[in-house]
């Protein structure tokens, strides 16, 4: 069985964007012309950290996933998570 290989990501103004190759026995297992959801995707064996869409089907190649996420994700989603801890720290009296 052939490996998922992942591409070096890459940038525009607004998002960061990488491809996801799958082997032929796993891209015959895709749905036709629909996108996948996170939790499709994961169970297909293809891994990757959170906040990644898959966002296009590039006819010519349905064998290649293209995924893109909003620059600063994961600063966007520790800064939350930090805010979130301080808003439930309990000051002491």
């Amino acid at each position: 069985m052939g490996q998922i290989q992942y591409s070096e990501k890459y940038f525009d103004d607004t998002f960061e964007y990488r491809h996801v190759v799958l082997p032929p026995e796993v891209a015959k297992l895709l749905p036709k012309n629909r996108l996948l959801s996170e939790n499709e995707w994961r169970a297909i064996g293809v891994q990757q950290s959170r906040g990644w869409v898959h966002y296009a089907i590039h006819r010519p190649e349905p064998h290649i996933m293209l995924f893109r996420r909003p620059l600063n994700y994961q600063q966007q989603q520790e800064n939350q998570a930090a805010a979130a801890a301080h808003a439930t720290q309990v000051l002491p009296k």
